[in-house]
């Protein structure tokens, strides 16, 4: 990061129109004291809308025109929340982006202090709305979503949904966005060794519009909570998951089938010759099917681990830093 960053606000959307004009208004005013006091080099304010249908592009055009430091990019369809924000972030050449929604439930006053957060050394900094103007049947799911998500992963933050966030902009090399990913980014960013901290936001009700977010949220959420479980506690190392639970399976398995051959033997020890058939024993079928499927689990872990091996011989080594002695700094390869 440059001495005196620049920094760029990308706003997805989504059918926000009456809220846009506000909104471009708090942050211009919030950037521009922080640009007058020499903390910032400049900023820029990205609109990305997802598909809208209500004139948002229209003020989104307006807005461009009439401000130089605001531009719009316009998706074709209503791709989601992730993609429009991996759509901005590909154009972003700021050193620092800001995050936000565009309903005017975050308030653009914050971002001073974002930024200030990323100067004492945060390289993402997550938002927590610690008091939320919500309904109970957002703020519940919230809770228990964010208390999982903190507890599986270990990166304890209290508002993992918050869309309220600062970055150092090569995180983004890093961390890549596709489905419902945008809420998990301080996870993976975390994953990767970059330093995440939270602070506590001012958040305010719903002025206009309603929410985009039904039930459905919650079953997406969970799903993506387990990809993100393996994501950062196992992708380079998927036999340590699938062949544990192929293992598992395997050794319950061949524990039923050495049982089962026990009872046979002693069965015709002690009571002569009489036929003792096993296929009639539902436990025989358990057990054969356990064995079969914990060989499979175990032989997609290890085609698993061959394919992580082949895929980081492909990927070019990250650039880090590294001094000796009085030397300046130089790149060095890092696997």
């Amino acid at each position: 990061m440059t001495s005196v960053p620049c920094v760029t606000v990308v706003v997805p959307l989504l059918n926000e129109q009456p809220s846009l004009k506000s909104l471009h208004q708090g942050i211009v005013k919030s950037l521009t004291v922080v640009v007058d006091e020499g903390s910032l080099s400049g900023f820029e304010i990205l609109f990305v809308d997802d598909g809208s249908k209500d004139g948002s592009w229209e003020t989104i055009e307006e807005l461009s025109t009439d401000h130089p430091n605001t531009r719009g990019i316009r998706l074709r369809r209503n791709f989601g929340k992730a993609a429009a924000l991996a759509t901005g972030f590909e154009t972003v050449t700021s050193d620092l982006i800001i995050t936000m929604d565009a309903d005017l439930q975050d308030d653009p006053k914050e971002i001073p202090r974002f930024l200030e957060q990323i100067r004492d050394g945060a390289d993402v900094v997550s938002g927590w709305k610690e008091v939320r103007n919500d309904p109970w049947h957002k703020t519940l799911p919230s809770a228990v979503f964010n208390f999982l998500v903190s507890k599986s992963t270990g990166v304890m933050l209290h508002d993992h949904n918050c869309g309220f966030k600062a970055y150092r902009r090569e995180i983004f090399d890093e961390v890549k966005l596709y489905g419902e990913m945008h809420r998990f980014v301080p996870v993976l960013a975390a994953a990767k060794g970059w330093k995440v901290t939270e602070m506590v936001v001012e958040h305010h009700a719903r002025p206009f519009g309603h929410s985009k977010y039904g039930v459905s949220r919650i079953i997406k959420g969970f799903l993506d909570l387990l990809t993100i479980y393996f994501l950062t506690g196992f992708a380079q190392r998927p036999l340590h998951l699938i062949g544990s639970a192929g293992l598992l399976c395997f050794s319950v398995g061949a524990a039923g089938l050495l049982y089962l051959t026990g009872a046979w033997i002693v069965t015709r020890m002690f009571d002569g010759f009489d036929e003792v058939h096993l296929h009639e024993k539902a436990l025989f079928y358990y057990c054969i099917t356990a064995v079969l499927l914990g060989a499979q689990w175990l032989a997609a872990g290890l085609l698993a681990e061959l394919i992580t091996s082949i895929s980081r011989r492909q990927i070019p080594p990250a650039s880090v830093a590294e001094t000796t002695g009085g030397k300046p700094s130089q790149s060095v390869g890092r696997e």
